[in-house]
């Protein structure tokens, strides 16, 4: 686990926002699965790679724009509206929560919510199925509802601004390096959870970025920040 200085030295978070897949839930893995299968039938082959340094983090009309560029094939809204439906179906008999993740949500003693590239339909069925609505009811924000999505700012201090709170009082947590450019950009402190299915047993040294706290493991944001757990006995 690396610390960040900056984070290290403020103690006055009020919000922390978490990013929906590959964090609160174990859907990247799922999601690269039925995506790469579904452009290999019209003829995009990319590996796991490309799509955790490509699509990772992004909302789909990046996904759109980065295929066409790389190999010159759109995709239509009816491929759009196939893959939602595809990965639904996977979510609804698949999907999990990320490991002892309702620990932490229960203890957490400020106040969080949901910033997510997903879809509003997405983010819907993800925490229905995981059984993650108690935490956020009504705490949920899109890509949809901002101009620019990550790795631009705007969705974070739409959320910012939405639970009252100012951008250097909020810790970002997220996966993705496109959420964690946003989280930098809105001038929040940020850390990077690596815990998910898609990022374990990968060699992700490359892909992280400077002075950004890395954790894997849920009970070490208790460890890094012990002033946002409710419990005194802190797991060490």
């Amino acid at each position: 686990m690396t610390e960040s200085k900056a984070l290290s030295r403020h103690n006055s978070i009020n919000l922390v926002i978490f990013d929906c897949d590959g964090v609160l839930v174990d859907s990247e893995i799922l999601s690269q699965r039925v995506l790469l299968s579904m452009l290999a039938e019209i003829g995009v082959v990319v590996s796991e790679d490309y799509f955790l340094i490509n699509f990772l983090g992004y909302n789909f009309e990046h996904v759109t724009a980065k295929v066409f560029a790389d190999f010159a094939v759109k995709l239509t809204s009816e491929f759009r509206q196939r893959y939602r439906a595809a990965l639904i179906d996977v979510f609804a008999s698949e999907l999990q929560q990320t490991e002892h993740l309702d620990r932490i949500l229960s203890q957490l003693n400020v106040n969080s919510c949901v910033a997510t590239s997903g879809s509003p339909e997405k983010v819907k069925h993800s925490l229905h199925y995981t059984k993650l609505e108690q935490y956020f009811d009504g705490r949920v924000f899109t890509s949809s509802e901002v101009k620019n999505g990550k790795p631009a700012p705007d969705l974070f201090l739409h959320s910012a601004k939405k639970m009252g709170v100012e951008p250097h009082n909020c810790l970002v947590i997220e996966d993705s390096n496109a959420g964690i450019r946003a989280a930098q950009a809105a001038n929040m402190h940020v850390i990077r959870y690596i815990g998910a299915s898609h990022l374990k047993n990968k060699d992700i040294t490359t892909q992280i970025l400077d002075d950004v706290s890395t954790i894997g493991h849920w009970n070490q944001l208790f460890e890094l920040v012990p002033s946002l757990s409710s419990s005194v006995n802190n797991e060490r």
